[in-house]
């Protein structure tokens, strides 16, 4: 017997859809609630057709699997090397050899460029069967460059064996120090000097690292970012072209590196957008379009000192985004990194957030799987053309006989455009529009932090240079002076809930998390109100005596705050505030917007108001100068 299909479900059209939304929405905008914005202001629309017009946009590993790179930065060289070999015996095939000195070091990095740091540090290491990614101190190529060859040349390691990214990148260099140490024309000559040593040692790089990272850190946005590193390729073929090297020698000698965060879909997008828009220059180069080598790293700017095992997450989906875009390696960093130098077990975590996606997700094996995606082909294209645009600003940049990226790194044009870029993610990070799991929502104070090999060392940057910002700072900042205000052990607000558990629980519930974002410990307790609901304020005042809090919050709702009092004509949240007060709290705040009672609750002795989309960082700041004093 044949088994009938019926269509239990019946058609829906686009039409459909929309007269649904509008019932729900009942007159609301439907931009504004409906439509989000990426940080570049471009539109996510709810629903996209699925786009039957398209190609896949394919790499050079096309689908076979990314490298997973492991880091080496110890300056304990010996200790570094027993942890890569634990990397490459567990799954890694690319190495970052990062140096002291480089702003991916983060403090730490091997010591000086030389043979003997390099023997140390890839003794045993099969160097001819992995791929290696150099990283050295701002302007410090030659050094690097010089040393490993050298290095090379003594292990009997002909340079023709080995796959060798030398990350030279004096554009993103200046990031970190701020100015060029020579004339930009100099460090070119220098660089290609450089390529032509190592080329006639059969090394075939890259060589020219076009890297996105430190503006990424300084705050880009996703087209910025795009738009700087083909700014940055292209004032490379540029210079290279200029020096007689054939355009088509010089595309190869490239190389990329971009930050992946944990906005999934547009982390996709960024790295297929890369591919069309670099695809673009070397059609209007006169080239014929070749997949470029895309390097991705999971953000510094994402992770956070606090809550960290939510690193976990954020670095699986950044990996996980970086792996469907079509990265061709990916380097995830250890979820502990902000908290110093990883041990083997979080290393072992960061390989492995890679080797799962890859052996039990199968993510490599299909060539673009993003392709014909409505939303992400959308995003991808609208990324693609809001950077192509800001790439025509930077290259029209002129100055000191510069132009292009050099010229607008010179004139502080890059620094300026981060810079407003970077105010408006800090905006919405402090209002937690943008909210940062762990930190800015649900703060967890009794975590127990995992354990590092070094703790984490301050690094000042040089006046001038592109800050390295993680979001999660600013609150870091916060909870930091909170253990120092509470001598080791964090200060407490009193809860003072007034009305039934029903009126209270959700403001307390709120207020309780929001103190804790700055390491204020909220002081629950079931409430005070009688058999018929009216608050008993002594006993919610001899609870607050015993509590030891610094200070209180008022928390119920707006009725039960203007319900009278038995204190004359006074509301119970007035009230209440005078009585504690009296009672020796150092401020009285209120869970709620204060609305039309502003006035008579400031007046009353209420300092401040949590609620949704408040300035939760300037508020906090606030708390905290009242506890210290």
């Amino acid at each position: 017997m044949t088994a009938t299909r019926h269509n239990i479900f019946p058609p829906t059209t686009e039409a459909d859809w929309r007269k649904a939304v509008e019932q729900v929405l009942k007159g609301a905008d439907f931009e504004k609630v409906m439509v989000g914005r990426t940080s570049d202001g471009l539109p996510v629309l709810p629903l996209h057709p699925r786009r039957k017009d398209v190609e896949a946009i394919a790499g050079p590993r096309g689908a076979e699997r990314w490298r997973i790179a492991a880091r080496i930065a110890d300056p304990d060289a010996d200790r570094g090397n027993g942890l890569l070999h634990e990397d490459l015996l567990g799954g890694a095939d690319m190495i970052t050899a990062t140096l002291a000195g480089s702003p991916q070091a983060r403090g730490f990095g091997l010591r000086e460029p030389s043979p003997a740091t390099w023997s140390q540090a890839l003794r045993n290491v099969h160097c001819d069967l992995v791929s290696l990614r150099l990283e050295g101190a701002p302007f410090g190529g030659r050094a690097l460059a010089d040393s490993f060859a050298a290095f090379a040349q003594a292990s009997r390691l002909p340079g023709a064996t080995l796959k060798v990214d030398f990350g030279l990148q004096p554009l993103a260099d200046f990031a970190a120090l701020g100015h060029f140490p020579l004339a930009f024309g100099t460090l070119m000559a220098n660089a290609l000097e450089i390529i032509r040593q190592r080329r006639a040692e059969g090394f075939a790089g890259p060589f020219l690292r076009c890297d996105s990272r430190p503006f990424h850190e300084a705050g880009a946005t996703e087209a910025q970012e795009l738009a700087l590193l083909a700014a940055q390729g292209v004032t490379y073929l540029r210079a290279l072209e200029e020096a007689n090297v054939p355009l088509e020698e010089a595309s190869n000698w490239l190389s990329f590196t971009l930050a992946v965060d944990d906005d999934f879909f547009l982390g996709i997008a960024k790295l297929r957008a890369l591919r069309l828009l670099w695809a673009r220059i070397e059609e209007a180069s006169g080239l014929s379009p070749a997949p470029v080598a895309i390097h991705a790293e999971t953000a510094w700017r994402m992770l956070t000192r606090h809550d960290v095992h939510v690193n976990l997450l954020r670095n699986t989906i950044a990996a996980f985004a970086a792996g469907i875009g079509g990265a061709d390696s990916i380097e995830v960093l250890p979820f502990t990194a902000p908290l110093g130098l990883a041990d083997a077990a979080a290393r072992r975590l960061a390989r492995n957030t890679s080797l799962i996606l890859l052996d039990e997700s199968s993510l490599a094996r299909m060539l673009d799987p993003a392709a014909g995606a409505g939303s992400i082909e959308a995003m991808t294209d609208a990324l693609a053309e809001k950077a192509w645009s800001l790439f025509g600003v930077l290259e029209g940049q002129a100055g000191n006989r510069l132009r292009g990226m050099p010229a607008a790194l010179e004139n502080g044009f890059v620094a300026e455009m981060l810079r407003d870029a970077r105010d408006a993610r800090l905006r919405l990070l402090a209002t937690r529009r943008q909210p940062l799991t762990g930190v800015s929502e649900f703060p967890d104070l009794t975590e127990t932090p995992p354990a590092v090999l070094a703790e984490a060392r301050p690094h000042a940057a040089p006046e001038g240079a592109l800050p390295s910002l993680r979001l999660a700072e600013p609150f870091e900042h916060l909870r930091d002076r909170a253990i120092r205000l509470g001598h080791g052990k964090p200060p407490r607000v009193f809860l003072a809930n007034l009305g039934r558990v029903a009126d209270f629980t959700a403001r307390a519930t709120f207020a309780k998390s929001f103190f804790e974002v700055a390491g204020i410990e909220g002081l629950g307790n079931g409430g005070f109100a009688d058999a018929g609901g009216k608050t008993d304020l002594a006993a919610l005042l001899a609870a607050f005596r015993a509590s030891g809090a610094a200070f209180a919050c008022l928390a119920s709702s707006d009725e039960v705050y203007r319900s009278p009092s038995d204190a004359g004509e006074d509301s119970l949240a007035v009230a209440a505030a005078k009585a504690l007060h009296a009672a020796g709290a150092r401020q009285v705040w209120l869970a709620g917007r204060p609305g039309p009672d502003e006035a008579a609750y400031r007046a009353a002795g209420i300092s401040g108001f949590s609620y949704v989309g408040c300035d939760v960082l300037a508020s906090l700041e606030a708390a905290l100068d009242a506890i210290g004093t």
